[in-house]
C-alpha cells in the first residue's frame, strides 16, 4: 500500500508532468486558454497513458531492448489515434477546439517515460496505477492552469463546458467575476507562460515550506531523545 502511497504523490504533486518535469509545455499552453479546454486535453492523455502502461508492462517480457522505443511508440500512437477518433465521433466540439494537439499526444515526453521507466519495469497493476496518477496529475496542472487564465481574462470558469462535453455539464459553467471586461493577456501565449511562470514558483514555495516542517518535526522527535540520554 504505501508503495501505491508514493505512486500517487509522485504523479500528483511530487513528480507532476508539468509543474516538476517540465513536459508536454506545447499543448499545455496551447490548449489552457479555459479550463473546459485543459479538462478534455488532461483526460484524453490520462486514457492514453492508462492504456500504453497497460500494453507495455504486458509485453515487456517479449520485446526485445534493441526495439523496445519504436515499439512503444507505435503502440502509443496507436492508441492516440483510437483517442482522436472517439473524440471526434462522441465529442465532437471538444474535438475541434483541441484539433490538432490530440495527435500530438504521440510526441508527449511523459507518456513515453512512463512507458520506459515505470511500465516497462512493472506489473500490469501498478502500471496502470501510475498512468492513472500521472495523467490525473497532468490533468489537474492543465486545469488549475486553464481556470487562472480563464478567470483573469474573462472572470469565469468553465465556460462553454456544456457545448464542448455535453449538457450533463452546464453545472459547471461558473461567472466568478460579474461584468468583468476581461484581461486579454491572459488567454494570449503570453499570458500562458506568466501564469505557468507563478505557478511553478508557487509550487516550488509550497515544497520549501513542506521541507521546512519535516525538518522541524525530525528535530523535535531526536530532542527528547537526546535529553533523555544526556539525563
Amino acid at each position: 500500500m504505501s508503495d501505491y502511497k508514493r505512486i500517487a504523490k509522485d504523479g500528483l504533486w511530487d513528480n507532476n508532468v508539468v509543474f516538476a518535469q517540465g513536459l508536454a509545455l506545447c499543448p499545455v499552453l496551447a490548449v489552457t486558454s479555459s479550463a473546459t479546454n485543459g479538462l478534455g486535453m488532461g483526460l484524453a492523455s490520462t486514457a492514453v497513458l492508462v492504456m500504453s502502461n497497460l500494453l507495455v508492462s504486458l509485453i515487456r517480457q517479449w520485446v526485445s531492448p534493441a526495439v523496445r522505443i519504436p515499439v512503444y511508440i507505435v503502440l502509443i500512437a496507436t492508441l492516440v489515434t483510437l483517442v482522436d477518433m472517439a473524440l471526434n465521433a462522441w465529442v465532437h466540439e471538444l474535438y475541434k477546439v483541441l484539433g490538432l494537439f490530440i495527435a500530438l499526444i504521440v510526441v508527449n515526453c511523459a507518456i513515453l517515460g512512463r512507458a520506459e521507466s515505470f511500465a516497462s519495469k512493472n506489473s500490469p497493476i501498478p502500471a496502470v496505477f501510475d498512468g492513472l496518477m500521472m495523467g490525473l496529475g497532468f490533468t489537474l496542472a492543465l486545469v488549475i492552469l486553464g481556470g487562472v487564465r480563464e478567470v483573469l481574462g474573462s472572470g469565469t470558469l468553465f465556460a462553454s463546458a456544456s457545448l464542448l462535453l455535453g449538457k450533463a455539464f452546464s453545472f459547471m459553467e461558473l461567472t466568478i467575476i460579474p461584468d468583468y471586461k476581461g484581461f486579454l493577456l491572459m488567454i494570449l501565449p503570453p499570458g500562458g507562460f506568466m501564469a505557468l511562470g507563478f505557478l511553478l514558483a508557487g509550487k516550488r514555495i509550497l515544497d520549501k515550506r513542506a521541507d521546512v516542517a519535516r525538518e522541524r518535526k525530525a528535530k523535535a522527535a531526536v530532542t527528547p531523545l537526546t535529553a533523555g540520554g544526556a539525563a
